[in-house]
């Protein structure tokens, strides 16, 4: 499914957004940047289109490695990194994120934005990046979320329903992509619930931030 929408997956965030999830990932890197060590090496995990690799280049670090499961996505990916001249920091590879192709200990940070809703085991997925992170090494994750603000919840039930699938489709060519989106994002656990996930993984100092009334959350916590 990713693979399918890879050519039309940046437009259609910048659409449906309405260019939010710049400012998103805007967050998650001020939020590494208060981390108290050296971010010398960075993972993304279900790093996409790289994105948020690219956004983590003001950390000045000196590798960030994105990985993901969706060939084509890497493709964009990479051609966005040739473009902003960062093949020397940052380099892509096609991974599974619950079963990481990396020793213990390997990174300062790991980051993932939209991705931990994908996995197939979440709990498998999270123990991943806690054992590659080093002891004191810090995680974000950045995830939809469901409001619950009147009249936020009540409009953005709508918006999720009747216009994301139908611009969804019309924009990317697939039937199933955008009503998988809303649907994903309705059985996904958000919240305290999320933040208990988390630390069971393996974190500590777990703290959730939601954001434009609730449509986002940023998890983030640091590696036992």
């Amino acid at each position: 499914m990713f693979d399918n929408i890879a050519p039309r997956y940046d437009l259609l965030n910048r659409v449906l957004s309405l260019g939010i999830d710049r400012l998103w990932r805007k967050e998650v890197v001020r939020i590494l940047k208060r981390h108290p060590s050296p971010l010398h090496r960075i993972l993304d995990v279900a790093t996409g289109t790289a994105d948020l690799a690219l956004e983590s280049l003001s950390l000045n670090p000196e590798q960030i490695i994105g990985v993901d499961i969706a060939e084509e996505m890497l493709a964009v990916g990479r051609t966005k990194i040739d473009a902003a001249g960062a093949q020397n920091v940052i380099t892509l590879q096609p991974a599974d994120a619950e079963n990481l192709p990396f020793g213990d200990d390997e990174f300062d940070a790991v980051t993932v934005a939209f991705g931990v809703r994908n996995f197939e085991n979440l709990g498998l997925g999270l123990s991943e990046m806690s054992r590659v992170l080093k002891p004191g090494g810090k995680v974000v994750i950045l995830e939809f979320s469901q409001p619950r603000t009147f009249p936020i919840k009540q409009l953005y039930g709508a918006y999720s329903r009747f216009v994301l699938p139908h611009v969804g489709r019309v924009v990317s060519r697939d039937e199933g992509a955008y009503t998988y989106l809303p649907e994903s994002v309705a059985a996904f656990p958000d919240g305290a619930e999320m933040t208990g996930i988390v630390e069971r993984a393996g974190f500590s100092e777990v703290r959730s931030r939601p954001m434009t009334f609730g449509i986002v959350t940023i998890y983030h916590g640091q590696a036992v």
